[in-house]
């Protein structure tokens, strides 16, 4: 199955580059997913294509009007009527993303990314979409690098994509473990040694070492991750070695 990815922005040119190098262009590539940015403007209204319009009420600042996204979103579903679409507005009121949102995004057959711009949406927006997302809590000019982020986290998950499939399962962020550090030639680097533990041989070793500095990781940098954490008996021992350290 290829995933459909449909993009509504006023500035598709945006997504040419991003999505023409690494992992996306391989599944673009390898019929994985097609991506498609759409220019809502399009849909404008008038002669001026106008897709914005001052709020009722007043108050600062312009909100897109609903007709361009209404009408988009008509074409999109005219166009592929028979896939589910999962219809995701760009808003820094929405869920915050995460990896696991990542991986839920992934298991769908079309997801629609709805860019916002200007002061925000028109209510009756809100009323199209399946999820309103977050990148963080900040704004941006609009919603073009959230989508941009959101889209790569996710095509990398698709199936296919990435050749080591175990790369994915031991990422941050997909156990809740933050990733264990990682080394590679040479051993000896100013004075800066690669662990012996890594070049011993010992499989069993090398993977309660990863394990261990995973968990050091998370516990030192991601604090409101680790305290989500079920220990199991040793790492609630080497949690308190941590914490003495």
């Amino acid at each position: 199955m290829r995933m459909q990815i449909d993009i509504l922005s006023l500035f598709p040119e945006m997504f040419e580059s991003p999505f023409s190098h690494s992992i996306v262009k391989r599944a673009i590539s390898g019929g994985h997913v097609h991506i498609n940015p759409i220019n809502f403007r399009k849909y404008g209204i008038g002669k001026h294509q106008i897709v914005d319009d001052t709020p009722y009420g007043g108050g600062a600042g312009m909100l897109l009007k609903p007709e361009p996204i209404f009408e988009a979103l008509d074409a999109i579903k005219e166009e592929r009527p028979e896939t589910k679409k999962r219809i995701i507005l760009m808003d820094p009121a929405g869920k915050p993303f995460d990896q696991a949102m990542a991986e839920d995004f992934a298991e769908e057959e079309h997801l629609v990314f709805v860019c916002g711009h200007y002061e925000g949406y028109d209510e009756r927006i809100r009323t199209l979409v399946t999820d309103e997302v977050s990148l963080g809590d900040y704004v941006l000019t609009g919603g073009e690098l959230a989508a941009m982020v959101m889209v790569d986290a996710t095509v990398r998950l698709i199936p296919g994509v990435v050749g080591n499939k175990s790369s994915i399962l031991e990422d941050s962020h997909s156990t809740g473990l933050l990733e264990h550090p990682h080394y590679t030639r040479p051993a000896s680097y100013r004075d800066l040694d690669v662990p012996e533990v890594l070049m011993s041989g010992n499989h069993g070793k090398i993977e309660e070492w990863r394990h261990k500095e995973s968990l050091r990781r998370t516990f030192e940098r991601r604090p409101d991750l680790f305290k989500e954490l079920e220990l199991s008996d040793q790492e609630k021992e080497w949690a308190k070695e941590f914490k003495q350290n």
